[in-house]
């Protein structure tokens, strides 16, 4: 599912690399928890694994795709196509309602579409699955609170079965209970649908629900420092 070798990244203007990581792989259907402190370079790494950074050197490769292989706008089609992505502040579009946010990667990318089946059938599904009322579903995601909008963000990366998802930090602004609840409702769909996890967090409470712990630190050669 993910292959990376070799991986060297400095930022423009960089006197150093921010990340050197020799050799990473990622079975199909594996949940990874990739940790390390503020700065060590997790999301740098998920920027370089969604394809939206390109290497300095070295392979990045993900479902046997090379990012630096692909033209831009082909590489933001096969994002769309095959990947979820859950970020730290969610990204939702603020004017569009709940269900249309969820609909999104399927309006981007027809294949995803067709396997969501039925996408507006699908995304309710989804919505009740992650426990969002459907009198909410209409609503502007602005009017949501911070816990809803990260149930509408999960539903969005999930939809149309991405053969990876990425989740950057998405549980670092609940308190337990809400932290606990989002993880029971991001786990369980990916093991159902043998979808790839990669879950980045410094909080190393969450380590012990994920099959497989990368501490970054210990696999970056470079000094990190974004």
């Amino acid at each position: 599912m993910i292959h990376v070798e070799n991986l060297r990244y400095r930022w423009p203007g960089a006197d150093a690399d921010v990340l050197d990581v020799a050799r990473l792989d990622v079975a199909p259907g594996e949940a990874v928890f990739l940790h390390g402190p503020s700065g060590c370079g997790k999301s740098t790494l998920l920027g370089l694994l969604a394809g939206v950074l390109l290497p300095t050197a070295g392979r990045v490769e993900v479902l046997g795709i090379d990012w630096r292989s692909l033209p831009a706008g082909r590489r933001d089609a096969a994002r769309a196509e095959h990947l979820g992505v859950i970020f730290q502040q969610f990204n939702l579009l603020p004017y569009l309602s709940v269900i249309d946010n969820v609909l999104l990667p399927c309006r981007f990318a027809p294949a995803r579409a067709a396997r969501a089946g039925r996408p507006a059938e699908a995304a309710g599904a989804l919505l009740e699955r992650v426990g969002l009322e459907h009198a909410l579903w209409s609503r502007p995601a602005a009017a949501l609170s911070v816990g809803q909008q990260q149930r509408v963000a999960a539903a969005r990366a999930l939809i149309g079965r991405p053969g990876l998802v990425l989740a950057d930090e998405p549980t670092s602004a609940l308190d337990g209970p809400l932290r606990d609840g989002f993880m029971d409702l991001l786990l369980g769909p990916c093991r159902e649908g043998g979808t790839t996890l990669v879950f980045v967090s410094h909080d190393e409470r969450l380590a012990a629900r994920f099959e497989r712990r990368i501490d970054l630190p210990a696999l970056n050669a470079a000094r990190a420092t974004a």
